[in-house]
C-alpha cells in the first residue's frame, strides 16, 4: 500500500479503524468495480496486516468467493473511497480463492508464497 507521505507531513491521519476496511470497494486500474473488503488477515507476530480477504460474486452473500489479495497489492485512492487493485475480472477468475461457504484455507508459509507469487510479489 503507498501512503503519502506528504498528506502525512501536513497531519492527515494515515491510520484507519478495522470497522472501517470492511465492507471498502476493491476496484480495478481502470475503475471497474471488482469487489469488497470482506476482512483482513494481521500477522500474530509482527502486527502488520499480509491480506485483504475480498468478496467478489454472489448474491446476497451466496455463492460468493474469498480472494487473499497481499495488503501490498491494494492501493489506497481517497477519491475512489476503495482499494485499487492490478487485477481485471477475467484475472480474478485465475486468482487464489474459497468458497464463502467452505472451509478458508490454511494461512502457511507455502500458501502465502503461491498467492504472493500470483500478484509478482515476493514473500519473505
Amino acid at each position: 500500500m503507498n501512503i503519502d507521505t506528504n498528506a502525512t507531513a501536513q497531519g492527515a491521519n494515515p491510520l484507519i479503524a478495522s470497522d472501517r476496511v470492511e465492507g471498502t470497494t476493491v476496484y480495478g486500474r481502470d475503475g471497474e468495480k471488482l469487489g469488497r473488503v470482506e476482512r483482513f488477515m494481521v500477522n500474530k507476530i509482527s502486527g502488520q496486516a499480509e491480506y485483504a480477504v475480498m468478496s467478489f460474486g454472489g448474491l446476497l452473500g451466496i455463492g460468493s468467493r474469498h480472494f487473499p489479495v497481499p495488503w501490498k497489492a491494494l492501493d489506497y485512492e481517497e477519491d475512489k473511497g476503495g482499494y485499487v487493485v492490478g487485477l481485471t475480472p477475467e484475472t480474478l477468475e485465475r486468482a487464489p480463492h474459497y468458497d464463502a461457504e467452505g472451509a478458508e484455507p490454511v494461512y502457511d508459509r507455502v500458501y502465502t508464497q503461491h498467492v504472493f507469487a500470483f500478484y509478482g510479489l515476493p514473500y519473505l
